[in-house]
């Protein structure tokens, strides 16, 4: 790989790697095919300061860059996917924070945050709405006194049974126009009756982790918890937020990828078929040099996306370029795995299957592919402008 890593960095990936081969392998397809929400690794991701990875070190953080964070979260996946969710959108929370909240805000919230005290979560996606972030979103937020009023439900939210904290998305002003200009973002605890977990959402893959339904209802939510402390600034805190995001789930597909790539080729020369290992067969080979070559470019453009980001660049063109390949690779190459392990990668005694599994998610979470085409050809028509 084309990324010279620091000391930090290879320290780091050899502890997640060490965590990843000796805790998490060993447990994740029990507790994946039985969707029990793994308490302990959490707790264990919990001691390694992998909460406070993005939080700045003054507020009680590790300080680390997005390229840092890109590499933990591709050794977590290929351990397991489902992990990754627990402190993916966490960091959303903490994005929005650190970039746009007040300094009261900062040291209230970022340090509980970075132990685990709190768990995050981003609370923007609403039933019906999908991809139509502004046009859908029903959810609004009424100013009486020194507080807000919050009326509206969220649906898919990652973190929502065990978090505690999320970046709650709601209108502000609902006839503003463009609708977004009417969004703000809020700080969301479950400290008051309005706050409801009212389902936990069964799922094909990205099991054992809650995602669940929201339901706000007269949810009173104190003035100092409107991030920033302006109205209006929700839609763009998020936006901004979720390029980091989309960098995350391209760095969780390059993950499950390789993932699926290395029990494939290991798989392929153990077993025997018409005399030879399989991986002698030019079909199979073929197979390996098309997954291994697609894994490597997904690779390089996802730590391209973060290294921008680290320079403090917009990176909605390369993170959604970022995500959109690694996403449809990690698809086809978890399909690949499975079609060289023939009926036995079918089997859900191997992790293959799980692999196959939680391959879409990253194609539809964190803003559809179709999206990211449409903003990676508006971002390109703004650069060839004639």
């Amino acid at each position: 790989m084309l990324l010279e890593l620091t000391d930090a960095q290879r320290h780091i990936v050899a502890l997640i790697r060490e965590f990843v081969e000796n805790d998490v392998k060993p447990v994740a397809n029990k507790l994946d095919n039985a969707d029990i929400y793994p308490h302990d690794l959490v707790e264990r991701m919990r001691q390694l300061g992998l909460f406070g990875v993005l939080v700045p070190e003054e507020y009680g953080g590790l300080g680390l860059d997005y390229t840092t964070f890109a590499l933990i979260m591709e050794e977590l996946c290929r351990g397991w996917m489902s992990l990754s969710g627990v402190i993916g959108t966490h960091h959303i929370l903490i994005h929005m924070l650190v970039h746009g909240g007040t300094e009261e805000q900062k040291r209230e919230y970022l340090p509980k945050l970075a132990s685990g005290e709190l768990r995050g979560g981003l609370a923007l996606t609403e039933p019906g709405g999908g991809s139509d972030v502004q046009g859908a979103m029903r959810t609004v937020a009424r100013r009486e006194g020194d507080r807000y009023i919050v009326n509206g439900s969220k649906m898919w939210i990652t973190n929502a049974y065990y978090g505690s904290a999320f970046a709650l998305i709601a209108k502000t002003d609902p006839t503003a126009q463009p609708p977004y200009k009417g969004m703000s973002a809020f700080i969301a605890l479950k400290d008051h009756p309005g706050f409801k977990v009212v389902q936990k959402l069964e799922k094909l893959g990205y099991r054992a982790i809650d995602t669940c339904e929201l339901l706000f209802e007269d949810y009173e939510i104190p003035a100092n918890r409107l991030i920033g402390g302006v109205e209006g600034r929700g839609f763009n805190q998020a936006m901004s937020a979720l390029e980091g995001g989309r960098i995350n789930v391209a760095a969780r597909a390059v993950g499950v990828a390789q993932a699926a790539f290395e029990a494939a080729i290991r798989y392929a020369q153990r077993r025997e078929s018409f005399g030879k290992p399989i991986a002698e067969h030019q079909a199979i080979q073929l197979k390996l040099a098309d997954m291994a070559t697609k894994i490597e470019a997904a690779r390089l453009l996802t730590y391209q996306a973060a290294a921008l980001k680290d320079r403090g660049q917009r990176v909605d063109l390369e993170a959604g370029m970022a995500k959109l390949f690694a996403s449809e690779i990690c698809l086809q190459v978890a399909m690949d795995s499975m079609r060289i392990h023939g009926g036995t990668g079918y089997a859900k005694e191997l992790d293959v299957e799980r692999y196959f599994r939680d391959a879409p998610l990253m194609i539809i979470g964190e803003g559809t592919n179709e999206i990211q085409s449409l903003v990676i050809a508006r971002n390109l028509l703004k650069r060839y402008a004639v």
